[in-house]
């Protein structure tokens, strides 16, 4: 190995024999932009570490764990089909809101065995207050979906203490359930409950995939107000039909960048016991997605 490639290793750029190796499973899974976050915060912080992206069918969620303990990986990010299959196999080694939230999205060591957690809605929460200056601390949220996206927000918003939610949804019975996550704080409400709120929040689909000029949005804007901030979990593109139309009206947008960053940032910190660098991982980001 030549000078370089010995600097490279030094320095976290090349694995080794002592290399950690973490993943996300899912299927599919080569989208996935969590590699490029988790790679870049290891480079950065200096870390003997790589994360890679495994394919795994649905029904492989607990052979997946077994892999994990077999193989000591160091951490594992888990997405689509497997969050609620990984969180029954874990059983009671769950963090809170993993297990009310029946959902489990990173997986880490505790002592010698497995422990679920939740990092989603945590992540959106702290782009709120970290990326857009915004705590929900006692405000009223207007919570567009109550699928497993808008579950996390919910209960996460719900730690941060929010003042009032209202959770809008086609299918009354999944709102309803996402309400009681929540407790006498959270409401079912109608979609003209956005008028009153000081955060709306689009967890649907509503959008994602589409170029703004479609015109595709969860609401109508005609309800939004110049005072308000107005979130999308979409990062796909970075600008949805519905943040352009909220900021030609005056209010302050947010679009899933930020939780899709700080969900990994609570993983990362979780796996290793290092304060992840920010600013590594939302460049490496920014530059793939081109914020």
């Amino acid at each position: 190995m030549n000078g370089a490639g010995i600097d490279a290793l030094r320095h976290g750029r090349l694995p080794s024999g002592a290399t950690r190796v973490a993943a996300v499973i899912g299927e599919p899974v080569r989208h996935s932009l969590s590699p490029v976050l988790h790679n870049a915060g290891f480079q950065a912080a200096g870390l003997d570490w790589v994360y890679v992206a495994l394919p795994v069918p649905p029904g492989g969620a607990a052979a997946a764990l077994d892999a994990v303990r077999l193989f000591r990986l160091g951490g594992l990010s888990v997405t689509m089909p497997h969050k609620e299959a990984i969180a029954v196999a874990l059983g009671e080694r769950l963090s809170e809101n993993a297990r009310l939230l029946g959902a489990v999205n990173c997986v880490r060591w505790d002592g010698e065995d497995l422990w679920g957690e939740n990092t989603d809605g945590g992540g959106f929460v702290d782009s709120l207050r970290l990326e857009a200056g915004v705590d929900p601390a006692g405000a009223h949220v207007a919570l567009l979906g109550a699928g497993g996206a808008g579950r996390a927000v919910a209960v996460a918003l719900a730690e941060a203490g929010v003042g009032r939610l209202t959770v809008i949804n086609r299918d009354t019975t999944k709102a309803e359930r996402t309400a009681a996550l929540v407790g006498r704080r959270a409401t079912v409400g109608a979609m003209s409950a956005v008028q009153t709120a000081d955060i709306v929040v689009n967890a649907t689909s509503i959008g994602m995939g589409r170029p703004a000029v479609d015109g595709v949005v969860p609401c109508p804007v005609e309800l939004l107000r110049a005072d308000q901030v107005v979130a999308d979990l979409i990062y796909q593109p970075l600008r949805t039909a519905w943040l352009t139309a909220a900021a030609e009206r005056g209010a302050r947008t947010v679009n899933g960048v930020g939780m899709l960053l700080y969900q990994a940032v609570r993983a990362f910190e979780h796996w290793t016991g290092v304060a992840a660098p920010v600013t590594a991982m939302r460049g490496a980001v920014d530059a793939l997605i081109g914020e």
